[in-house]
């Protein structure tokens, strides 16, 4: 009798019944009890915040930096923003800067603010699982074009995305440098792909976290390097990557004005606002971290060439080299199940790597390293994995 007056059954809504959860988070909750654990699950480096950003925080804290801001964020941060990215040659305005708790969250506000249910959403896969999982939450329909792996590296043809932005697509998501296979979108792709989305009027939402990790140059060609303030351009970042802040869930979103009014209001019924204490450890970081950024990617350079060059000596591995980002997202010949080799791996050889299939179909069979790590971990990890995958069934 009572289930007959329940309107609705006690179970979550249906767009959920679809989501997978995190697999990368699968390995990592199963590594509990395993001992002696190399963690490269996750993508962060392995090196805590660097002390002047940790000061400023407290210094924040001392002075009482600790009650609500506006939804936008404090002024100090925007203007810094806007001046940090002036430096790297974008175009960026005060007003167009919207601060975020976390890079994800940034993701989730544009998302909200743009897609209805039923809206299509086209991605490179693989991709960054968050990325497609928003969209579905939304209730939004994500199609996916495949990036191919071809003469060492990872590649995407670019008239098939072109083709696959049809009339109708709500919008595009770009991240590039991508996680997780450090894929690069060139200056020329931009433009063309900048081009075709207005004349269909389709929504570029660029996902430019890794835009300060690249192997060559300062940083990575972004759309906003070439859009004018009222292109259908969302650009996330995030203070996670380039500062070693994965903790601080600091983020921010540059948009063109037709869009800040409601990023304002769905702003405030999610965080409503980021701590002000944080928000000045951000601008310590872009207002002093370019040393500890240039150090930080010569690291990074000798530990990518050093997870090649060990990965890419084990027969029936095939490794490109990234232009961007910190993974090495190889093939292993034969692997038809990345998560059952994920757990082969933590469980033989102690070692914890992402499976390729938690981003997306195009993922299976490859696997995802973060070598943001020490040298001699590194050197242990890959020692371990080539140990591991030259066993008689360690595949």
């Amino acid at each position: 009798m009572m289930d007959q007056m329940m309107p609705y059954p006690a179970v979550a809504r249906a767009a959920m019944e679809g989501l997978d959860g995190s697999l990368i988070r699968t390995i990592f909750a199963e590594s509990a009890g395993v001992p002696d654990v190399i963690p490269l699950w996750f993508g962060e480096p392995d090196v805590v915040t660097p002390d002047f950003i940790r000061e400023a925080a407290k210094q924040g804290l001392d002075a009482g930096r600790t009650f609500y801001n506006s939804n936008f964020g404090i002024d100090e941060l925007r203007a810094a923003i806007t001046t940090y990215q002036a430096g790297l040659g974008r175009k960026a305005r005060f007003d167009g800067v919207c601060v975020t708790a976390s890079g994800v969250n940034a993701i989730m506000l544009a998302c909200q603010a743009l897609l209805d249910p039923g809206d299509r959403v086209v991605l490179p896969e693989p991709f960054w699982p968050n990325l497609g999982g928003i969209p579905r939450v939304l209730g939004a329909k994500v199609a996916t074009v495949k990036l191919r792996l071809q003469d060492a590296a990872w590649t995407i043809d670019l008239e098939e995305l072109l083709a696959a932005l049809t009339p109708g697509t709500r919008m595009v998501m770009l991240n590039a440098p991508a996680n997780p296979t450090g894929w690069m979108l060139s200056r020329a792709d931009q433009e063309v792909l900048l081009a075709h989305c207005r004349r269909l009027g389709i929504w570029i939402l660029a996902d430019d976290v890794y835009e300060r990790v690249v192997f060559d140059g300062r940083a990575a060609p972004t759309f906003l390097d070439i859009a004018e303030a009222d292109d259908r351009l969302v650009s996330i970042n995030s203070f996670s990557k380039s500062w070693a802040m994965t903790g601080w869930r600091l983020g921010w979103i540059n948009a063109p004005a037709t869009l800040m009014t409601a990023l304002g209001k769905i702003s405030e019924f999610n965080t409503s606002c980021t701590p002000p204490f944080v928000q000045l450890a951000g601008i310590a970081a872009l207002q002093q971290g370019e040393p500890f950024i240039a150090g930080t990617m010569s690291r990074y350079r000798a530990m990518r060439d050093l997870a090649c060059a060990r990965l890419g000596a084990i027969p029936g591995v095939s490794i490109p080299v990234p232009g961007g980002a910190m993974y090495s997202f190889f093939a292993v010949e034969g692997c038809t199940d990345s998560l059952a080799l994920a757990r082969s791996l933590l469980h033989g050889a102690h070692v914890g790597l992402a499976p390729g299939r938690a981003f997306g179909e195009a993922g299976e069979g490859c696997m995802r390293l973060c070598f943001a790590v020490a040298e001699d971990r590194l050197e242990a990890a890959c020692e371990r994995i080539a140990h591991h995958l030259d066993r008689p069934g360690g595949r």
